[in-house]
């Protein structure tokens, strides 16, 4: 069976690495901490997730988040998981790294 439209438009538009993986998400510095968006896929939407990281004199911190905030659209939920990191930071500071 010819696969539908909106699997012909994820293979247009949706970046892909050697393997088959999504292409990561570029990190946004954001008050000395680096947050890279990395929603993840759930069925036919996204969840909302990431990576926090921190570097602290030769040793990087990381804080994994995934939220349960779905989107239908990677971009979407790119964009809302680069929010949501930043807010984490706001909130929480270094505790993330506890």
């Amino acid at each position: 069976m010819a696969p539908g439209i909106g699997e012909i438009l994820r293979r247009i538009f949706i970046p892909k690495v050697p393997g088959g993986e999504q292409a990561a998400e570029e990190p946004v510095a954001y008050k000395g901490y680096m947050v890279r968006p990395a929603p993840q896929r759930e069925g036919s939407q996204w969840l909302v997730a990431g990576v926090i990281t921190k570097t602290v004199g030769d040793e990087v911190k990381e804080h994994k988040f995934v939220r349960s905030d779905i989107y239908g659209s990677r971009q979407s939920a790119v964009e809302f998981s680069l929010y949501k990191g930043q807010q984490i930071i706001d909130l929480e500071g270094d505790r993330i790294f506890e």
